[in-house]
């Protein structure tokens, strides 16, 4: 990764125009060909980025961002490099998840008849070229459902779960996959996405799972 702070202005040119004016900014060069340029006032957001695959060319004061496939440009005109560095990561070890969410995880794989009579378990952490789906199972009919459990379920769980269906739907042995998002606690906003991408939510009872009785299922 290279780091670079500088003070410059970033023109946009492609499908419409953009145009941030002078500025200290953050710029971000990644391993995976992406560009991006942050403010210090937008959390994570970037003001404006480029997805990969893209090359750069550096001139004297003018630095060039060009999509490799779209032809889309970002143009920084550069005024002062306050600092500019890269740094080797490495291969990244992935997010871990906290101890309730991995064992949320691991006692619904154990006790997937939790979600209804009939449903079959076929692998927890089942990989796609994006990451793995926590649990991979089949319903009472035998159809494929893939099941994202979050400890507090936002719409960015809600996004990364239609992700992975979008990869699964593609494998013919497996379609059609459904989805369930799964989580202690759900937020509104989670459940209107969800219910627009098809997707059912079910609210998770950690004491439940451990064993705790209940006569009625999850859904």
């Amino acid at each position: 990764m290279r780091l670079v702070i500088a003070r410059c202005s970033v023109d946009y040119v492609g499908r419409l125009t953009a145009h941030l004016p002078m500025a200290p900014r953050l710029v971000l060069m990644k391993a995976d060909g992406s560009v991006s340029i942050h403010a210090d006032d937008r959390a994570f957001k970037p003001l404006n980025w480029m997805n990969p695959p893209c090359k750069v060319r550096e001139e004297e004061g003018v630095w060039t961002v060009t999509h490799g496939k779209t032809g889309e440009k970002l143009i920084l005109t550069i005024e002062e490099i306050l600092h500019d560095s890269s740094h080797e990561l490495g291969v990244d070890p992935g997010l871990q998840k906290d101890g309730v969410e991995a064992h949320l995880q691991e006692l619904l794989a154990q006790h997937i008849g939790t979600l209804g009579d009939g449903w079959s378990l076929i692998r927890r952490e089942f990989p796609t070229a994006i990451g793995p789906v926590d649990i991979l199972c089949r319903d009472h009919l035998g159809g494929t459902v893939a099941v994202e459990i979050k400890r507090r379920g936002d719409i960015d769980g809600v996004e990364q779960l239609t992700r992975y269906l979008e990869l699964l739907n593609r494998d013919t042995l497996l379609a059609p996959v459904k989805g369930i998002f799964a989580a202690q606690e759900i937020r509104p906003q989670a459940r209107v996405l969800a219910a627009d991408r098809g997707i059912h939510c079910v609210t998770l009872d950690y004491d439940t799972l451990r064993g705790i009785e209940r006569t009625d299922t999850l859904f």
